[in-house]
């Protein structure tokens, strides 16, 4: 409740309000609502008051000591037409208000939210954080959320304001040329978005945004799924080379089982098949080179350096995928061909 203090008069000359935390007007109450001409009106740091006749606002005063005759009520002495030797009491509401900053508030995603983006097209995302807002404008601010309320409090309107949030995140991201995922990577950035699409949801209510934090930001697990493979690609580059690379994983850890490549079922022949067969995906492709000009004649059949051969088969045998009787046998055959 604000502070009411009647002094020992018939007519309040008093008027001041003590807000407690999360107050953001309210109207204050006093017999028959007659204020005493001359009355004092005190307003802190933070806090405005308005003088409302009929429900129509009237004069507004920022922190001070205020008199309220008809020198410094011109709005309402209009209103009245009171002319200059009113001495009287006269009866109007008087709302306080309070503009500092409402800080650490919460919002968030209930339920994913379905934007366009310009790159993977519709998403449905989720994403949370804080705010702090404060009341800027008084007359949007009292004609919008105000009206014949006697009390507004930041848990009053709070819903109306995640609610407008939510509004301006699907607007804002969904009509936006930066791709999502761009953003997302720089979390200041959007922040920064964000602040600036919910800004005019809230300057209808006569409210400013002076923070907006992004804390986190999801996608759709299937949508997550598709953006690693995507960067998995990337990382990757050459398929070949990566390939390659499998296979001499594979041929490793085969060969840390018990008996080697023969030992898990293939047999010493189908390991040596194997062994060849990766010997010839290992190898680097030999530049060709310039074809010299020679009369037409039959292709003759690939050959291939017989050290070069002898050196793979070596390394096969080291890694296990061949036993030291097959690379003997082999490294015999191909000594023979020299």
């Amino acid at each position: 409740m604000g502070i009411r203090d009647f002094l020992s008069k018939q007519f309040i000359d008093v008027i001041e309000w003590g807000e407690e935390p999360g107050d953001l007007a309210e109207r204050l109450d006093f017999a028959d609502n007659e204020i005493q001409n001359g009355a004092q009106l005190t307003v802190r740091e933070t806090q405005a008051a308005v003088v409302i006749d009929e429900g129509v606002l009237a004069d507004m005063y920022g922190p001070g000591l205020h008199t309220l005759d008809t020198s410094n009520m011109p709005i309402l002495t209009n209103l009245k037409n009171w002319d200059k030797a009113f001495k009287s009491p006269f009866k109007t509401d008087v709302y306080f208000f309070s503009q500092k900053e409402q800080v650490n508030l919460k919002w968030g995603t209930a339920q994913p939210v379905t934007i366009r983006d310009p790159e993977l097209g519709p998403i449905r995302l989720r994403a949370f954080g804080t705010y702090s807002f404060r009341v800027k404008d008084i007359a949007p601010f009292y004609s919008a959320l105000v009206g014949t309320l006697d009390k507004v409090t930041v848990s009053s309107i709070e819903p109306q304001l995640r609610a407008a949030i939510i509004t301006a995140l699907a607007t804002g991201l969904g009509g936006g040329d930066v791709p999502f995922i761009d953003l997302a990577a720089n979390q200041q950035k959007l922040s920064d978005a964000l602040k600036e699409a919910v800004g005019p949801a809230f300057e209808q209510y006569g409210l400013e945004v002076p923070t907006f934090f992004v804390e986190s930001v999801s996608l759709p697990e299937a949508v997550q799924e598709h953006l690693d493979k995507k960067s998995s690609m990337r990382v990757l580059g050459d398929l070949d080379q990566y390939a390659k690379f499998q296979a001499a994983e594979a041929i490793e850890l085969a060969a840390q089982q018990e008996g080697g490549m023969a030992g898990i079922g293939a047999g010493a022949g189908v390991g040596m098949a194997i062994g060849q067969t990766m010997a010839g995906a290992l190898a680097q492709p030999a530049p060709a080179a310039p074809a010299a000009p020679v009369a037409p004649a039959a292709p003759a059949a690939e050959e291939k350096d017989p050290f070069e051969q002898i050196e793979k088969l070596h390394k096969l045998q080291e890694m296990g995928a061949i036993s030291k009787e097959e690379f003997d046998a082999k490294k015999a055959d191909l000594l023979s061909q020299i």
